[in-house]
């Protein structure tokens, strides 16, 4: 291969590669937004039961989370940090729930391993919460991007965060969460 063949071919690649790094950056919800209603099949320590959007919120926010797939390295290390926050969401009136492509079997297992009981996992698996939400993982549309939002009781969102990397979604949510608690204060 000649040389300047050689560089256009890295060039190439290293575009395609950037690209793949800015899809983080995919078509959410943004802040101000109306929350997509939704009722589901959530796990809360190995129980399914029927998860409502609109009951929630009249408990105060939601943190809502989607994550590509229980069990994996990325999405085990978020719901640890998930629950491990929980009792602090509390405080400020927020309940957390993550939402994946996975059926209600397999996220049984995943709320008590993973999430220690600590919070509910709802099962997408025809994709129609991750639709809802512009959250799906952009080239795998069978999957969850990584994407936290905080929703209001009104049902606006407050806050939305998009990384593959589940590093800062607790962090960023938790700082939402407490400003919300801030500006609203509980008589």
């Amino acid at each position: 291969m000649k040389p300047s063949m050689s560089r256009a071919v890295r060039a190439v690649a290293v575009c395609a590669a950037l690209s793949v790094f800015s899809l983080d950056a995919s078509a959410v919800l943004k802040v101000g937004d109306k929350a997509p209603d939704f009722t589901t099949e959530a796990s809360l320590g190995g129980n399914a039961y029927p998860y409502s959007l609109a009951d929630a919120l009249k408990k105060g926010p939601v943190v809502l989370y989607f994550y590509p797939a229980a069990f994996t390295k990325g999405c085990t290390i978020e719901a640890h940090e998930f629950a491990d926050a929980v009792d602090q969401y509390k405080r400020y009136g927020a309940t957390v729930i993550g939402v994946s492509h996975d059926d209600i079997a397999t996220l049984k297992k995943f709320s008590v391993s993973e999430c220690r009981s600590k919070f509910p996992v709802a099962a997408d698996p025809q994709r129609q919460i991750i639709d809802a939400y512009d959250a799906a993982m952009p080239l795998v549309k069978t999957m969850a991007n990584r994407v936290s939002y905080v929703i209001a009781p009104d049902g606006t969102i407050l806050y939305e965060y998009t990384s593959l990397s589940p590093d800062k979604h607790v962090q960023n949510t938790m700082n939402a969460v407490k400003q919300w608690a801030k500006d609203h204060p509980r008589n």
